[in-house]
């Protein structure tokens, strides 16, 4: 069942710890579910992991979570070549499509020469609810920062732009992320953009910023813009999930 308009949950969080496997979904990835509308039977849930090089085991640590929580759970990976002869029909087919973080750079890299994006801008075009942590929150945006080039943040510039703002994650918890964020958007290298902390995850139903939302206390998102007189950082309240 397709959400009634394009909807995307861009997030730094989305997992928590698990007593009993790696990890298992937290309410913001519960939350991309619901938006989805199912009822009545298991949610496809596809997982992609092209940020981690599709390592194993973080597909296997998402199988467990999936499992645990019933979920009609499958996923995409583009090495050593796609694991599906059909992706874009795949992608159109799920209710949700969680991707993980990494290296934005090479998400993006993989998803250009697969032709990734398209099927992407498609699925979200149908409904199929699209969300993601860190280099899984920047792809949809026009860009942000990103460690894919080592320690000292860089620009990304190339993102999918489903969203027309800039995006910056994690953005209490590393000590660059702040910082760099305002210094590219007021710059100019990014544009405006939204960002947050650890735990929070931006809405949006088209290109619209709806609301932002928390899985954690003391947690909050931002809206940052260039202006005449430098950059401005406003504070948004996010609901507590």
């Amino acid at each position: 069942m397709p959400a009634d308009a394009p909807t995307i949950l861009a997030t730094s969080g989305g997992i928590v710890a698990s007593p009993r496997v790696r990890w298992e979904l937290g309410p913001l990835t519960e939350y991309a579910i619901e938006l989805s509308g199912v009822t009545g039977r298991a949610p496809k849930v596809c997982f992609l992991a092209t940020a981690m090089g599709d390592n194993p085991f973080v597909i296997n640590s998402f199988y467990d979570a999936a499992l645990q929580r019933g979920l009609a759970a499958t996923h995409v990976a583009l090495f050593p070549m796609p694991n599906l002869a059909d992706v874009a029909a795949h992608l159109l087919a799920q209710d949700v499509i969680w991707v993980f973080g990494g290296s934005v750079a090479g998400l993006l890299a993989l998803w250009e020469l697969h032709g990734v994006g398209e099927m992407m801008r498609a699925a979200w075009a149908a409904g199929v609810v699209l969300t993601g942590v860190s280099a899984g929150s920047i792809c949809w945006h026009t860009g942000g920062t990103t460690d894919s080039f080592g320690p000292d943040l860089q620009p990304v510039t190339n993102g999918l732009g489903l969203l027309p703002y800039s995006n910056g994650v994690h953005y209490d918890s590393e000590e660059q992320r702040r910082p760099r964020f305002q210094e590219l958007v007021g710059s100019g290298v990014l544009g405006d953009g939204y960002a947050t902390d650890d735990g929070v995850g931006l809405l949006y139903r088209g290109t619209e910023f709806i609301e932002a939302l928390t899985e954690r206390d003391g947690a909050a998102a931002y809206h940052v813009a260039r202006s005449a007189a430098g950059v401005v950082e406003t504070v948004i309240d996010p609901r507590r999930l």
